[in-house]
């Protein structure tokens, strides 16, 4: 009975965060891992599962919602033939090497170290939506070479860390090398894609302790399906809200509101 009761706390706290992150990913173009990570420690603290791998928990099971999300935008983005391939199976290797080392370290770092990682990593993103400008530039083409081979493990690496796909970083990289801004998201859902699956199976292969019920590894299957079962409903609600409201100022509320996340888990870190 107790499981009982506390399974349906989680569902319904679930529920409500799935929605959340649906309008939010239809409305201002974000990743839902940006803001399942710091949901999910939420909810899985409430509940007691608080231990000392609550992040990889999160991590594991956000990056688990992302590869349903990324592939069915991949693929919406590929029929209005938005995605630049080329860019995406260039850069596809380096960010699955990437990828592969962020869940080894993520293994073996503590969640409070993860916590910081994630406030520092979030605090910098919150900072360049919020600050950031269309108009600033590195170059005019996407680089190749020694830097393209520098920046594709580094994406993959950071967004494991954080528990997200390809956009947070993916989009900013390929805007400042003169990328457009919509081929810039289609081809980032393709990063999404390359970075969840090789890092949700290895998620799935860790041994965590004090899971929430219906967990294989560091992700949970409850959480997972609930989420992206209300992503599914409520982002195309997002959507038809950003052909009617202006994104700009929302996108710097947004920026505010994950700056104001990021520092109040630096604080809870930090034992403040």
């Amino acid at each position: 009975m107790e499981n009982l009761s506390m399974l349906v706390a989680m569902a319904a706290m679930l529920l409500a965060v799935g929605a959340f992150s649906g309008v939010l990913a239809g409305l201002l173009g974000v990743g839902g891992g940006i803001i399942l990570v710091p949901a999910f420690f939420y909810v899985f603290s409430l509940l007691g599962h608080d231990g000392s791998q609550l992040m990889q928990l999160c991590l594991g099971t956000s990056l688990a919602t992302i590869i349903v999300t990324s592939v069915r935008s991949v693929l919406a983005h590929h029929r209005k033939g938005a995605v630049n391939w080329d860019i995406l199976k260039t850069w596809a290797p380096g960010i699955v090497i990437g990828a592969g080392l962020g869940v080894l370290t993520a293994s073996a770092l503590r969640s409070e170290v993860l916590q910081a990682i994630f406030a520092g990593l979030a605090l910098a993103i919150g900072l360049y939506i919020t600050f950031g400008r269309a108009h600033w530039r590195l170059g005019a083409q996407m680089p190749g070479g020694i830097v393209r081979a520098t920046l594709s493990p580094v994406v993959g690496f950071l967004s494991v860390l954080l528990g997200i796909g390809g956009g947070s970083f993916g989009v900013p990289i390929m805007t400042l090398y003169g990328v457009p801004i919509h081929r810039a998201v289609a081809t980032a859902a393709g990063f999404g894609v390359t970075i969840a699956v090789p890092s949700v199976i290895g998620f799935m292969l860790l041994e965590v302790e004090n899971a929430p019920p219906f967990s294989v590894g560091a992700v949970n299957l409850v959480a997972f399906g609930l989420v992206i079962a209300m992503t599914l409903i409520t982002a195309p609600w997002g959507a038809a809200l950003a052909h009617r409201l202006d994104p700009k100022p929302l996108k710097r509320i947004f920026g505010i509101f994950l700056i104001i996340v990021a520092l109040n888990m630096m604080r809870k870190v930090l034992g403040y």
